[in-house]
């Protein structure tokens, strides 16, 4: 605003009264009559008209117009339409589109259309006249479920997630192709494996997602015990425990300055989580990672003699060939436990690589039951000497069936005997990743088995015996 253009109050009115007349003049044009001679059409107000102060046809008491006052003008604002629904008059009927008519086709169309028929590639009409066909002709009605059939290999269902087999043929084949100078110990694959499929599945983890609640689950007293965590304290809980065997390899302790009531792979892990200052998160990945390449690079520079170094896990020792089987194992197990709390598909190890797996424990399966016998836990010998080292006594058949199954025979009376088929008093089946579980302490002796045939005491005793080979 200056000088030269001087302030005017503005009327809200104004422009409205503008528009009102804009409208006026517009009706006035469109409803003139052509025909009609000049200053009489059907809106030309006439002498005896009542002006209103809003023009011509305006009521003079500031109300709206009345039919009398315009009779052949429209209303300026519609009046609103009855919906059907509410006058009770039934609703007009759907006029649907006609339908096409039927293919007509000969007999050998028909059979040369079996093949897209089959594929899903007809259209609806060739489809309608196929199928109609088939219900008539018996020898088209065959080839159409030999060529369905075939559809159905062509496209097998698979899964989205790798076979677990996959990266141990793949390596195979590169293997053969060109040897490695310095090979990983056969003993030590399923470890490098099973890391690295756990890794894969880190990998693509959400922030959000490594907080996600596990429960970790294991049998201690013949007792269901289970401790609460989250997916990056099972990642610290693996870290902490393969270190028992990077320390027996002579490498740095995940723990660093932290230090364990006791060597036990429950202590060791509760003093990492004590130790942390936050939680642990995602960055737990990297040091565990890093781990588990060195522990199989130093394994591998140092060969197949090195196997026979123990790992003390404080109330054992474990040769360093069977503790690498027992960290895979682990870690397929806490694997699923992840896996589980993301709602992740997760496949069994591969068969080979299970096959180790359900071995070592196997063996381990006499000293359990022995050290249960000790401690009460076990049925008594009933009157029966232990047996002399070396030689047949009491045995059990443990039948494992699936991929990495087999057969064992588990000495019951002492873990120096043999097992013997002709000393057989009990056989049990199972399969292989149940006996697994069963191991782990996700599932419960009594649930365990599939068959048991022969002394119930016996078979009570390997059942819990298997159970209580789990910890934390």
């Amino acid at each position: 605003m200056n000088e030269t253009d001087p302030f005017k109050a503005y009327d809200e009115h104004e422009g409205q009264d503008d528009g009102k007349d804009r409208e006026k003049d517009e009706n006035q044009e469109a409803w003139q009559d052509p025909e009609a001679p000049e200053g009489h059409g059907p809106h030309t107000p006439h002498a005896n008209t009542p002006t209103g102060p809003g023009g011509p046809g305006e009521p003079t008491d500031g109300g709206s117009p009345g039919p009398a006052q315009n009779p052949g003008r429209p209303p300026r604002i519609p009046l609103p339409r009855a919906s059907v629904e509410d006058t009770g008059q039934p609703l007009p009927p759907l006029e649907e589109p006609p339908k096409p008519p039927p293919l007509v086709l000969e007999h050998p169309v028909l059979k040369s259309l079996l093949g897209a028929w089959a594929l899903a590639a007809c259209s609806a009409e060739e489809t309608a006249a196929v199928e109609d066909h088939l219900g008539v002709c018996g020898a088209c009605a065959d080839e159409a479920l030999r060529l369905r059939e075939a559809v159905g290999l062509l496209h097998p269902p698979e899964s989205l997630d790798l076979d677990p087999g996959l990266r141990t043929r793949v390596l195979e084949g590169c293997l053969d192709r060109r040897p490695p100078r310095i090979p990983v110990p056969e003993w030590a694959a399923p470890y490098d494996a099973e890391t690295a499929r756990l890794d894969a599945l880190l990998r693509d983890m959400g922030d959000a997602e490594w907080h996600a609640p596990v429960r970790l689950r294991w049998f201690e007293a013949d007792t269901a015990t289970s401790r609460r965590t989250t997916v990056a304290g099972v990642i610290a809980h693996l870290l902490t425990v393969d270190g028992l065997v990077a320390l027996a390899l002579g490498l740095d302790d995940p723990l660093g300055e932290v230090t364990a009531q006791t060597p036990t792979p429950a202590a060791r892990t509760e003093a990492y989580w004590r130790g942390s200052h936050f939680p642990p998160t995602r960055s737990v990945r990297a040091p565990w990672r890093e781990q588990s390449h060195d522990l199989v690079r130093t394994v591998s520079f140092t060969g197949g003699g090195a196997g026979k170094l123990s790992v003390p896990y404080g109330d054992f020792d474990l040769p360093l060939h069977d503790a690498m089987l027992d960290r895979a194992f682990e870690c397929w197990v806490h694997a699923e436990d992840i896996a589980e709390a993301v709602d992740y598909p997760y496949e069994p190890p591969s068969p080979r690589h299970l096959n180790r797996m359900i071995d070592l424990a196997a063996r381990m399966l006499p000293t359990a039951v022995a050290m249960r016998r000790q401690h009460g836990l076990a049925s008594p010998l009933h009157g029966r000497h232990l047996v002399t080292a070396g030689e047949p006594g009491r045995t059990l058949r443990l039948e494992i069936e699936g991929l990495g199954g087999g057969e064992w025979l588990i000495p019951l009376d002492s873990p120096a005997a043999v097992g013997s088929a002709e000393h057989e008093v009990a056989h049990v089946a199972l399969d292989g990743v149940e006996f697994c579980q069963l191991a782990a302490g996700h599932v419960s002796p009594e649930e365990a088995a599939a068959g048991q045939v022969g002394d119930r005491e016996a078979i009570r005793d390997v059942l819990f015996a298997a159970a209580s080979l789990s910890r934390m």
